[in-house]
């Protein structure tokens, strides 16, 4: 002590805040965003209806393909894999006209992409995958 004031030693600069704990928030919440966005588009069947009297874009017979655990069926009538595209072409009105996957609870994601592999190879490219 020095006469009347007290001497507490060197003046200390006030610590700096760390800026480490806020980047680490602004990269969580970035990676959650990216994690919880969807980046592709969605088909969608063009169907019209109610009251205007107006047609859809879907033309033809029903196709529906379901992927089961058990097998695949067309329409809801069981089929074979082998005869399935020979089956879809007589509903085809025309080349170009899609066909809707549908896979069930339990079916293989192999099973799936084997139903599209053969499709593609008998020429039906518009497929429509639906949950």
């Amino acid at each position: 002590m020095t006469g009347d004031t007290l001497d507490f030693g060197p003046r200390r600069h006030p610590r700096r805040m760390s800026l480490t704990p806020m980047i680490d928030v602004v990269f969580l919440l970035l990676i959650f965003f990216m994690l919880s966005s969807r980046f592709g588009m969605d088909a969608v069947l063009p169907v019209t209806g109610g009251a205007e009297g107006t047609g859809s874009e879907w033309q033809g017979a029903p196709r529906l393909v379901d992927i089961a655990p058990a097998g695949v069926s067309l329409n809801g009538v069981a089929i074979d894999p082998e005869a399935l595209v020979a089956d879809l072409s007589a509903l085809m009105p025309a080349d170009d006209a899609a066909v809707i996957l549908r896979p069930h609870q339990g079916a293989d994601l192999q099973r799936l992409v084997d139903v599209m592999d053969r499709l593609r190879a008998g020429g039906i490219a518009n497929m429509i995958l639906v949950e």
